[in-house]
């Protein structure tokens, strides 16, 4: 039988392992898999030149180019999710303490549309009280979707020989927001820290409060081949959903991971977060999570319009109760 060809770009996780040794094939589908290279490359180059079939995508990106009716189309299968209160690192000689002395700030990005960053903008200033537009924003890269930002909202391109990581320990930043560990960071630069110490305890009351585990990218796919073949949407997503399945089946097993505590780990992540943190698909929480993310971009004027979950993504239904085994 000779199946569809698809080229898929994606990152190289344990929950995508089974498609990528073939152990998981999707019906109909001849995957050509390519995971080296990394995500802003990957989403730069699927968004603005559409290069890969099927690619994991960043969630701000995709929105952006939905908001601007580019090309592409996405199902609910959300490879990458972070929490972030970890990722906003201090310079330590500007006397900042708390969130709120971040107003006013000059704060460096790898790109003002990074997800990573959306979300952490979206936590500062609804849960910490620093209003995006009173900060100084200084981005090394353009954005993955050109948009026209509001007038009032500050911000400057910096030159390529420019590194915002190089920037903050030098203290030409006062902050970085970054979707990485930063460098100066895992060097044991003095001059640079987080700015949540215990970023941990931080992110984990942060679910306990609203319930959401931040999803930063989607899976998304050429909208011609979405138009030409409308099955292959079902059929990659139940093919992700049997990889993720049979991954973490694999990953139950202590031996397989060389850390003393990964079981204490596994049972406190299983403890806070439920049973499959990692879901896909349009359940509740990822609607909540979704409208999260929907409303941050929406209000930091990356995007013009507020989609709904269901007009972002395609169905990926096969009807109540079908397409899985059900039985009274």
């Amino acid at each position: 039988m000779k199946k569809l060809q698809l080229s898929l770009a994606c990152g190289d996780y344990e929950i995508v392992r089974p498609l990528m040794d073939g152990r998981v094939q999707p019906d109909g589908i001849d995957l050509t898999i390519l995971t080296k290279m990394d995500s802003a490359t990957r989403h730069w180059r699927f968004l603005r030149d559409r290069e890969f079939d099927v690619a994991e995508v960043s969630g701000s990106g995709y929105l952006a180019a939905h908001d601007n009716d580019w090309p592409v189309r996405a199902i609910p299968v959300f490879l990458h999710r972070r929490f972030r209160h970890g990722f906003i690192f201090i310079n330590t000689a500007k006397g900042i303490k708390k969130p709120s002395d971040l107003i006013g700030k000059k704060i460096g990005v790898k790109t003002l549309m990074t997800t990573a960053v959306l979300w952490m903008r979206g936590h500062l200033e609804h849960d910490y009280g620093v209003p995006a537009k009173s900060n100084e924003w200084f981005a090394e890269l353009e954005n993955d979707v050109d948009v026209k930002m509001p007038a009032d909202f500050k911000l400057t391109r910096l030159p390529d020989d420019k590194s915002v990581e190089t920037m903050l320990a030098e203290g030409e930043l006062d902050a970085v927001l970054h979707s990485d560990l930063i460098k100066p960071f895992i060097a044991g630069d003095p001059r640079v820290a987080r700015l949540f110490p215990d970023s941990k305890a931080e992110e984990m009351a942060y679910f306990k409060k609203t319930g959401i585990f931040p999803i930063m990218h989607v899976l998304g796919i050429k909208q011609e081949l979405a138009e030409q073949h409308p099955w292959i949407a079902v059929s990659l997503y139940k093919a992700f959903n049997e990889a993720k399945a049979m991954a973490m089946q694999r990953m139950q097993n202590p031996r397989i991971v060389p850390l003393a505590w990964y079981r204490d780990a596994w049972e406190e992540q299983e403890n806070l977060l439920g049973p499959d943190p990692w879901e896909y698909g349009l359940s509740a929480a990822n609607r909540k999570n979704l409208d999260a993310l929907i409303g941050y971009s929406h209000e930091q004027g990356l995007i013009k319009k507020k989609p709904t979950p269901d007009e972002l993504f395609l169905n990926v239904s096969q009807g109540n109760k079908r397409g899985i085994e059900f039985r009274i």
